[in-house]
């Protein structure tokens, strides 16, 4: 008797932990159920991919959606709409909103939210703090959350831990692998005289190498003190690279897109725009960056996609806020470099699903595999597309890569066995879940 599933995917090139191959993926309640020729089977939905690449679904590990509080800049749903309309099917949301997300209650409401309202599947980090700090171990076990990120450097939001003892108190009640924004909170202070008015190329002479380099290093002597995990978020020198090298015991480590692909030069072209904490700095940490991705030293890609609306970003320098968007423009940008011969697609793979798999622990994700979650990123590769302003799900409604052309693009985006997006169109209600974590998972 031939086997049923829900939904086949047919003839497209999978790209897995086993390599890359033409295979038929069939999908029931939800999750994988077979891998190979599934020619005599029957499906209530058959996909036919043939000329694409079906990819484990895209895991973007650093986003900020602006709510609750800043609504009018982004909220879950329009920044989940982004994020499927960009391939990715599941994001670990950032805690420095308003209220800031450090206690049992906030998580819950932010879960509530989220729960069917958002297009993609979910996590959000817990934001560590002095107070909170004797209680991070029972916070980050509970649902929806993606574990504790912990800001060493000031940003946006009122979140802040500079000082080694208050990071001390927190990796000692830790269990779970926890985030950090690694820039020295008091180099920054003591160089703000740096900035200059109205120049927003000063922002990397400002908030410089030494600053993120320092902090880094700090932060991995306290987790060893504390036998703690971390992950060194937006790694944006090529000193952190070399130095993360030869500490991958402790530490994971994150790059992103902006600082892959800009670098100081663009700043007359974009101004304010390129603006981000930690800065997009001169073209050698971009090369050093690129190095960390190709030996290794990179664990995952995330966008760090912090929107401001335009009238914001248009306040003259200093006053203009750091941060744009990235969670839609991640997959094209960097199928873009894959292309350009920068990376495989192998590669690419193991930033975006298995290395977030890997080192955060998620349960059922990040892997095509019977008994996963049946999430794709299905893309292709020899497409050329031109992303601009117009084409931007976010609220925001502006990108730093508006006008840029790339080879690569993704074509669906299928989230537990549903087609949600496909082809720059939303085909499913929203019906995103909380994700599940293999050191979290519930007792029942």
């Amino acid at each position: 008797m031939a086997a049923t599933f829900d939904l086949i995917l047919t003839g497209g090139t999978v790209v897995s932990h086993d390599g890359k191959g033409v295979r038929d993926i069939g999908v029931k309640d939800g999750r994988i159920a077979a891998m190979g020729e599934l020619g005599q089977a029957s499906a209530g939905e058959t996909i036919d991919c043939t000329g694409l690449h079906v990819l484990p679904g895209v895991v973007d590990s650093q986003v900020h959606f602006r709510e609750p509080g800043m609504e009018h800049k982004e909220d879950l749903e329009t920044g989940s709409r982004a994020a499927v309309l960009g391939g990715v099917t599941t994001v670990f949301e950032m805690p420095n909103t308003d209220p800031l997300t450090t206690s049992e209650s906030a998580l819950a409401d932010k879960v509530r939210r989220a729960t069917g309202r958002m297009h993609c599947d979910f996590a959000f980090w817990v934001g560590g703090t002095r107070d909170n700090a004797a209680y991070v171990g029972e916070l980050e076990r509970l649902p929806g959350a993606a574990g504790i990120k912990v800001f060493m450097g000031s940003s946006t939001g009122s979140l802040l831990v500079e000082d080694d003892e208050g990071v001390a108190s927190i990796l000692r009640n830790t269990r779970r692998r926890a985030a950090f924004h690694s820039e020295d909170e008091f180099r920054l202070r003591a160089r703000l005289g740096e900035r200059v008015e109205d120049d927003p190329s000063s922002h990397p002479v400002w908030r410089d190498e030494i600053a993120a380099l320092n902090c880094t290093q700090r932060l991995v002597r306290l987790a060893r003190q504390a036998r703690a995990r971390i992950h060194v978020l937006h790694v944006s020198t090529a000193e952190e690279i070399d130095f993360l090298e030869g500490h991958k015991d402790v530490a994971t480590c994150e790059a992103t897109p902006h600082h892959l692909t800009f670098t100081a030069e663009d700043y007359a072209r974009l101004g304010t725009l390129l603006q981000m904490n930690p800065p997009v700095r001169a073209a050698r940490h971009r090369t050093g960056i690129w190095r960390g991705v190709e030996q290794g030293i990179v664990d995952v890609l995330g966008s760090d996609h912090a929107p401001h609306t335009l009238a914001e970003k248009a306040r003259t320098y200093p006053a203009s806020p750091s941060g744009m968007t990235g969670v839609q423009t991640l997959v094209p940008v960097m199928l873009d470099h894959v292309n350009a011969g920068r990376l495989t697609i192998e590669r690419f793979v193991d930033l975006t699903s298995h290395g977030p798999q890997r080192i955060f622990g998620m349960a059922r994700k990040g892997r095509i595999a019977a008994g996963y979650d049946a999430d794709f990123t299905i893309v292709d590769l020899k497409r050329r597309e031109t992303i601009t302003n117009a084409g931007q799900g976010s609220r925001a409604g502006w990108t730093p890569h508006d006008g840029r052309s790339v080879t690569g693009w993704p074509v669906g985006t299928i989230i537990r066995g549903r087609r949600v997006m496909w082809e720059g169109e939303i085909v499913t209600p929203s019906q995103g879940r909380a994700v599940e974590f293999s050191e979290a998972l519930p007792s029942s």
